[in-house]
């Protein structure tokens, strides 16, 4: 006799990392998982709770999962709003918050007890590196949970806590795991990744007989000895973080920072409450670029906040002009129930935060495009994630891209044999407005 649970996950990478623990600890127990509700016992949504739009799509999934299933158990960001969720689905037969692990389980079991141990472990061994919902050639390491931050228009720590770091021994054995289980490329994920280990006092472990404090630069001096690719995402830009830049430029990790700008207009940046919001953001990054000529910046933006002025607007767009960053995002404005900037006054008309969105992006669109233009007749290392057998045509990233977030290299001429999760040679031949194209070289 078996037992099956259907899992939905919904939200960032960081609450995809939850659903990748749960289902781990629920592989380890015996249970059987599907990734959609059919001929399974239960189904578990962990949800996403950060802005309206991700709130409506929790509840309309585990709608969904009643309709298709009927026994249904809630977990993660929207969990902290329980009486949302029992109110619009009250066949809901448990509510947890987010990482809270063993409040699952708790759940699981008491409505879907484990199997007996009769399942086979030479097919049912669960892989050191636990279950992984990412391909395997790329996965996220997550290294803190929570934030110290309190910005007016997030609501993380209410959902999440303040900052709570793993010790860096910790973070490291799942690093390692993840490179001897065949991952090629680690995307370092948190709340804010500047912060890491401040929490602990920076206190000293150790890896593989060597002391290693608890920290950001000596968590990415240690990643860059593993000899894959290691990417850095929810950076903040304080000045320790020139440390950081130098391992780049010294090839050890990716040359590539995802930076939370959120604007950069003095005063709506001060209206937001955002850390560092007094630095000098355009010198920090003139200062990374020194240090490392190549460094890919991305970042994204937030436009319409209560407040905002046209002057403040155009503010943004003269400094996207000077920062030339290389990926840009951008989201207007949007309420969220519990956030501080609700109450502020002089809302933005939702059509002039679509129009300052579109704005933004076609602003940027150019700036973006010229950048890739630079790269045309440079040959980059590109990791597949996927190819098009029937056009031989591979779609690739290469340093300036994190997966589903960035845009793409498209590769002709593909070596024979090459798969996914390779990492070839590309000769650039054609940039577009986001998308690099090139030729396979021989290496």
């Amino acid at each position: 006799m078996t037992a099956k649970i259907g899992f939905v996950s919904l939200g960032c990478p960081k609450a995809l990392v939850d659903s990748e623990r749960i289902m781990t600890q629920l592989k380890q127990e015996g249970y059987e998982l599907g990734a959609d509700y059919a001929g399974a016992d239960l189904v578990v949504v962990n949800t996403c709770g950060f802005i309206e739009s991700a709130v409506q799509e929790s509840l309309d999934a585990i709608g969904e999962a009643i309709d298709q299933n009927g026994k249904v158990i809630v977990t993660g960001c929207l969990g902290k709003d329980a009486d949302k969720i029992m109110g619009m689905h009250p066949s809901v037969l448990a509510v947890t918050g987010p990482q809270a692990y063993e409040d699952v389980m708790g759940a699981v079991h008491l409505h879907l007890p484990k199997p007996p141990k009769t399942h086979n472990p030479f097919i049912d061994l669960v892989p050191e590196q636990g279950i992984k919902l990412t391909p395997k050639h790329y996965a996220y390491l997550k290294i803190s949970e929570g934030c110290n931050h309190r910005c007016r228009f997030c609501i993380i720590p209410s959902l999440r806590g303040d900052l709570v770091s793993r010790p860096i021994d910790q973070v490291m054995a799942e690093a390692a795991a993840l490179k001897r289980a065949g991952v090629k490329e680690l995307l370092i994920i948190s709340q804010d990744t500047s912060a890491y280990g401040l929490d602990l006092k920076f206190q000293t472990c150790f890896w593989e007989g060597q002391p290693l404090k608890t920290k950001f630069f000596d968590l990415c001096q240690a990643l860059g000895q593993l000899g894959i690719w290691v990417r850095l995402h929810y950076v903040y830009p304080y000045p320790h973080v020139d440390q950081v830049v130098e391992l780049m430029a010294g090839g050890k990790i990716l040359p590539y920072l995802d930076i939370p700008f959120q604007h950069a207009a003095p005063n709506v940046l001060k209206s937001m409450k955002r850390p560092a919001a007094s630095h000098n953001t355009l010198e920090r990054i003139r200062r990374w670029r020194e240090i490392c000529p190549e460094i890919a910046i991305r970042s994204t933006f937030v436009v319409g906040f209560p407040g905002e002025t046209e002057e403040d607007f155009e503010y943004l767009l003269g400094w996207l002009t000077e920062a030339q960053l290389d990926r840009v995002g951008c989201f207007t404005y949007s309420a969220i129930v519990g956030a501080a900037a609700n109450d502020l006054p002089n809302h933005v008309d939702e059509a002039v935060k679509e129009a300052r969105k579109d704005r933004l992006m076609q602003h940027q669109q150019a700036i973006s495009e010229a950048k890739l233009q630079a790269k045309v007749g440079k040959v980059l290392n590109v990791l597949i994630d996927e190819i098009d057998e029937e056009e031989g045509v591979a779609i690739a990233r290469s340093y300036l891209s994190a997966p589903e977030i960035d845009a793409n290299v498209f590769v002709d001429s593909l070596p024979e044999g090459v798969k996914v999760g390779d990492m070839i040679q590309v000769m650039i031949d054609e940039a577009g407005e986001y998308d690099l194209f090139g030729q396979a070289v021989s290496s």
